[in-house]
């Protein structure tokens, strides 16, 4: 499905609300721990092609699940099939999914005791995995790898016989989402330490009755703090449900795109994006996105659109997401407008030899990433877009095209 987009130029009855379904990150460990604990009961899941593909597979009896291109649900189920004693399974995924290294999770649960091989090429899913009731102990891991693999061991560590003493050797990489994770096994009774580099989980096989609600997912928000921040001022946009003081390493947003113009004003289970009166518009902007990565495209089209120069450092995990999002925003950025865009193995450099404006009717492709969807569809602001493949956005945020038709964007399919 290719989709063109046009903002109309009628006024939007403001504000504008829209509701943004529960985190995808939240959800997807909430339905590994429940599988685990039955006691614990979710509200307000994530209704995206990530948390539907772990869903379905937790719930299925199949000898091989396909999980498409959810990266998440492969390394959780990796971690949690493993040790599911009397299961065996073939978990595998998309062709972009067998690109993708699983290697050193992989490592990690075999030295626990798990009895994983692969059914291709070595370091890569598809793999073959043969549950058993793992011992557990010490592990020591690179910090510096994707976040996802360490959130997979913790999530099974009170499980295992004698728990799980994770040690992270070097820079801790996205370490809110470490944090998330920790917490929400604490949250749900677990005894759980995070010191330094050392993250300890005693063995626990049940838990109390407990509910969890689902925040709203703050990396949805993006877009919309991206959408405000090319608006004129005063522009206003509602969001719920969304919390001040959040697990999501991703609502360090507010204070990003303080320097893009937006304010954010928190309520009860909402927050107010309004585009500012009195910014005055930066020549250059930098960030080190090493513990929000997943905000590079989004950040980036805002500064495209904006005319702002802008470095962003701290990337290195984005090369082996569901493209390489490095080199997809070099060569879907420079479709727009005039521009100088380079990049190192873990940074992005965006800048504007002058004012150039912008080229009439864009096209970009998605590269079966639903960020670059998300993220670059606010730019039909600045001109008429057309997105190759939009249907992609399922994966995070499958209400957007909707969304964006109540802010008064004319979609049409073509």
């Amino acid at each position: 499905m290719n989709l063109k987009l046009r903002a109309s130029q009628s006024k939007v009855q403001e504000p504008v609300e829209i509701k943004i379904t529960g985190s995808k990150s939240e959800s997807n460990r909430l339905l590994i721990l429940q599988q685990q604990y039955p006691n614990l009961s979710v509200a307000n899941l994530s209704n995206s092609d990530d948390t539907v593909h772990l869903k379905h597979a937790l719930e299925s009896d199949a000898q091989t699940l396909d999980i498409g291109h959810a990266g998440t649900a492969m390394r959780f189920l990796t971690a949690y099939l493993a040790n599911q004693p009397g299961k065996k399974v073939i978990l595998t995924g998309s062709q972009r999914m067998k690109e993708r290294p699983i290697g050193i999770l992989v490592d990690a649960l075999r030295y626990l005791g798990a009895q994983i091989d692969y059914v291709e090429e070595e370091g890569y899913p598809p793999l073959q995995i043969e549950g058993k009731s793992l011992k557990g102990g010490e592990v020591t891991m690179d910090a510096g790898v994707s976040s996802q693999y360490l959130s997979a061991l913790l999530l099974i560590g009170a499980q295992m016989e004698n728990g799980l003493h994770l040690r992270l050797s070097g820079k801790l990489t996205s370490r809110p989402y470490l944090e998330m994770t920790t917490t929400m096994l604490t949250d749900i009774g677990l005894q759980v330490t995070f010191e330094d580099n050392h993250i300890s989980i005693q063995p626990q096989k049940n838990i109390d009755q407990v509910e969890v609600t689902v925040e709203s997912d703050w990396s949805s928000a993006g877009y919309w703090y991206g959408w405000v921040a090319l608006q004129p001022a005063g522009y206003t946009v509602k969001l719920s449900a969304y919390k001040q003081i959040s697990l999501q390493g991703d609502a360090q947003l507010a204070r990003i795109y303080e320097k893009m113009g937006v304010k954010t004003r928190y309520g009860t289970n909402e927050i107010t994006l309004t585009k500012s009166q009195e910014f005055e518009q930066p020549d250059g902007l930098e960030f080190d996105l090493t513990e929000q990565p997943d905000q590079a495209q989004t950040i980036f089209a805002t500064c495209l659109g904006l005319g702002i120069d802008l470095k962003m450092t701290g990337l290195h995990t984005l090369r082996i997401k569901e493209t390489d999002r490095i080199a997809a925003m070099e060569v879907e950025g420079a479709r727009f407008r005039e521009s100088e865009i380079t990049s190192t193995s873990n940074s992005i450099h965006l800048h504007f030899p002058s004012d150039s404006p912008f080229n009439k009717t864009v096209r970009i492709d998605t590269y079966n990433d639903h960020r670059m969807a998300l993220a670059f569809a606010p730019l039909c602001l600045k001109t008429d877009l057309i997105i190759n493949d939009a249907g992609v956005v399922s994966k995070s945020y499958g209400d957007y095209w909707d969304d964006l038709k109540l802010v008064n964007v004319d979609i049409t399919e073509i």
